[in-house]
């Protein structure tokens, strides 16, 4: 594959990360002759953040390869319905919602996963009001800082993880109600990496959902934040889908 038949990348960051993550990403594929853009998810509603995504998809004419992580897969799923442009989708320990599912219920369906909302017994996350331009308060959520990295990116130092607990962008908590609409891996090939030390999806709910969604799937031993400890593996995949795609 040339430099010009290549497609352009596009790396959508979940919640409590931000598009820095896929740093050693994009390194990778930056040295494959890849064009890679990494926007910033909004992390404010999940039919606004695909919203916004399809709106970047639109600026792109050649084909894409889309990339989500964790909540970014939700997002994926719903930017990319319609978009002919768009080749391949590709989940990083990611949800794969079907439609009428919400990220709640997907992370109740097996234990695995360590979130325990604001206010219920054993929290594992604080609640944050914020104001919403309506005049209403919206409640942002973050990992505990004492808790983060067991929950998300257990295979980093702990400098590493301190700091990326401190910088955390928090997700509304009405990312985990809200319904999918029509999945877009029901008519583009897909594929998944599920990460098996997975502590905020929890391992066994990503491949459920990479399995119901036919993906083709690796498994990499690794903590939910695979794209930050293994980068070259999440490459890797991300390679394979272009080439197929």
């Amino acid at each position: 594959m040339t430099s010009d038949s290549k497609p352009t990348v596009v790396l959508v960051h979940g919640a409590w990360g931000d598009a820095t993550a896929w740093d050693g990403v994009i390194r990778r594929l930056h040295a494959d002759g890849y064009t890679v853009i990494a926007p910033a998810n909004p992390l404010r509603g999940l039919a606004s953040d695909a919203a916004y995504i399809a709106s970047v998809l639109d600026t792109i004419p050649a084909p894409v390869v889309l990339v989500g992580h964790s909540y970014g897969g939700a997002v994926i799923s719903n930017a990319a319905t319609g978009k002919a442009n768009v080749k391949a989708l590709v989940y990083i320990a990611a949800f794969a919602p079907e439609e009428g599912e919400d990220t709640g219920a997907a992370i109740a369906r097996n234990p695995g996963s360590l979130i325990v909302p604001p206010g219920q017994p054993g929290a594992t996350t604080t609640g944050r009001p914020y104001p919403l331009p309506d005049g209403g308060v919206g409640i942002d959520v973050y990992i505990n800082a004492d808790r983060f990295r067991e929950i998300f990116v257990g295979d980093v130092p702990e400098e590493t993880a301190a700091v990326m607990a401190a910088a955390q962008r928090p997700a509304s908590v009405a990312l985990l109600q809200e319904k999918s609409g029509a999945p877009a891996w029901k008519t583009i090939p897909s594929w998944a990496l599920v990460a098996t030390g997975d502590n905020t999806i929890g391992t066994a709910n990503v491949r459920f959902m990479a399995e119901r969604a036919g993906a083709r799937i690796v498994e990499v031993d690794a903590s939910h934040a695979v794209l930050v400890s293994r980068p070259a593996e999440v490459a890797d995949l991300i390679r394979t889908a272009a080439g197929a795609a």
